[in-house]
């Protein structure tokens, strides 16, 4: 059984995966308490003692807003972090996949696929980019956007803000100028177990199988939860990053390399969501 040691392993997509692979593989959690990844000897001294096949480096900073005015907090991690891990699990000469994000592209000229151009617009984006180039073609980099769930106390993800929204009356504010491509994070996990089993120092985007305005989106939500559509409310891109970190506007994205798991559009994705609420 492969052994994958991981950080993030109780964040938002770190511990769905664990859930639903781990009679697949025996995941090794190196949590941030264990192991700071901005500390360059805690990270050596730390991963010596791990026995391990690959290594999934999922942790990063990203708050997207907050990297604005935390730039450095954000590339420390994002950067650093990701070199000093890599760093290590090179040397052992061990395989090592970094989890990266949409927002590498701009959003002007959609879609984007595995081998088109990054272009980040945002504090959080460039860091993320950043750690794409430190770890290109010496390990796996896979893209995943917008990544939601059915339940996750512990953070909120964008489908789980939208219906929260709604379920307390709360009005929202939805962009109808823009593209998402939200992805159902079972699909992540499941597109991660072809590809643990079968690593390559490639770029992957395991991403959700249509793209649609936050304004669509959200009217998707309302629709499957029987929630009040009233409360939705239209807004420009242009308005909404107005004081805010840019966000790729037209975030496309599709994959020309998964053809191994069916990823889901997020209508059906909310359709599981419903069975297993």
């Amino acid at each position: 059984m492969l052994k994958i040691a991981l950080t993030g392993a109780d964040g938002l997509v770190g511990s769905r995966i664990v859930e639903l692979l781990n009679k697949d593989f025996e995941f090794i959690p190196v949590p941030q308490n264990k192991m700071d990844v901005t500390d360059e000897e805690q990270v050596k001294n730390v991963l010596k003692e791990i026995d391990f096949d690959i290594f999934l480096h999922l942790a990063a900073y990203t708050n997207v807003p907050g990297a604005e005015t935390n730039k450095e907090l954000c590339f420390k991690i994002n950067v650093d972090g990701t070199k000093n891990v890599f760093d290590v699990v090179k040397s052992q000469g061990k395989k090592f996949i970094y989890v990266s994000t949409d927002f590498v592209f701009d959003g002007v000229n959609p879609p984007y696929d595995e081998n088109s151009q990054p272009n980040p617009i945002s504090a959080y984006a460039i860091s993320k980019y950043e750690g794409e180039k430190i770890v290109k073609d010496q390990a796996m980099i896979v893209r995943i956007a917008y990544p939601y769930r059915s339940s996750f106390e512990i953070k909120k993800d964008f489908f789980r803000t939208f219906k929260s929204y709604l379920e307390n009356n709360k009005p929202l504010s939805m962009i109808t100028d823009s593209l998402m491509t939200p992805t159902f994070i079972d699909d992540i996990a499941f597109g991660l177990k072809y590809l643990f089993n079968n690593h390559s120092n490639d770029i992957f985007h395991l991403v959700g199988a249509d793209s649609l305005s936050p304004y669509k989106a959200s009217l998707l939500v309302a629709d499957k939860f029987n929630l009040d559509k009233s409360l939705i409310e239209k807004t420009t891109y242009k308005e909404y990053v107005k004081e805010k970190a840019r966000l790729p506007q037209f975030a496309t994205i599709k994959s020309k390399k998964n053809n191994f798991y069916k990823m889901r559009g997020f209508e059906e994705g909310l359709e599981e969501i419903k069975k297993q609420l």
